[in-house]
């Protein structure tokens, strides 16, 4: 009988740890579902963001561009810059296109590819690809956090042979989970650049206006 007991307890010892653990995504529209399903109570977010942008070719520009990130659910996103260059009019769109699943399920075809692991911690890897054809990106990866749902890289890959590649970092700001600091680098023909980006405490739900995230 104590041998019975034994053995039984043996068996919660090794079920206790699992009891309450979400079990890994096993296809593309559930790791959505779960990256969507962060920060349920966030409605609204406001904060600034400052962004040091270096040329690594020539004309070799370097510029601090600083403006403010939004966002309102269910899937409004925008970063408004206090003024932008010429030469980096294009970065409003990538810093405010990073990642937002709810348009991806719009958007793109996405497919669920083998987990992989980079600086030794796992990810789970989404393909995204347009379902209006592009000629001018081929594709682009999301690295999933399988712990968190986060999006911690994101990388896009053009026809060109072209590559950007974003990183982030994710910190509690207000009781939520939100991103403090981007990392980028662009390599594509005729550019070679890094941009990194900070944001400020953030606001969170605030009230935003609609207007925001309707462009010019």
């Amino acid at each position: 009988m104590k041998r019975v007991f034994a053995g039984m307890m043996l068996i919660l010892a090794l079920l206790v740890p699992t009891l309450g653990r979400t079990a890994e995504a096993t296809d593309a529209q559930t790791v959505v579902d779960r990256m969507i399903a962060r920060n349920p109570s966030l409605s609204s977010y406001r904060a600034r963001v400052h962004i040091h942008f270096k040329m690594n070719n020539f004309p070799w520009y370097a510029s601090n561009l600083d403006g403010t990130s939004y966002f309102k659910r269910p899937n409004n996103y925008e970063v408004v810059f206090d003024k932008v260059p010429w030469y980096a009019k294009s970065f409003p769109r990538l810093f405010d296109d990073v990642g937002d699943p709810t348009s991806w399920l719009r958007t793109e075809n996405i497919e669920l590819l083998a987990p992989t692991a980079l600086d030794g911690k796992p990810y789970l890897v989404l393909k995204l690809t347009k379902k209006i054809h592009s000629t001018i990106l081929d594709y682009a990866l999301a690295y999933v956090n399988p712990k968190s749902y986060t999006l911690d890289r994101m990388e896009w890959h053009y026809t060109s042979g072209g590559r950007i590649v974003m990183t982030q970092r994710y910190a509690l700001e207000g009781g939520y989970s939100v991103i403090v600091s981007q990392h980028a680098e662009i390599d594509i023909p005729h550019v070679r650049a890094v941009a990194d980006s900070s944001y400020d405490p953030y606001q969170t739900n605030v009230a935003v206006s609609d207007a925001v995230f309707h462009r010019q």
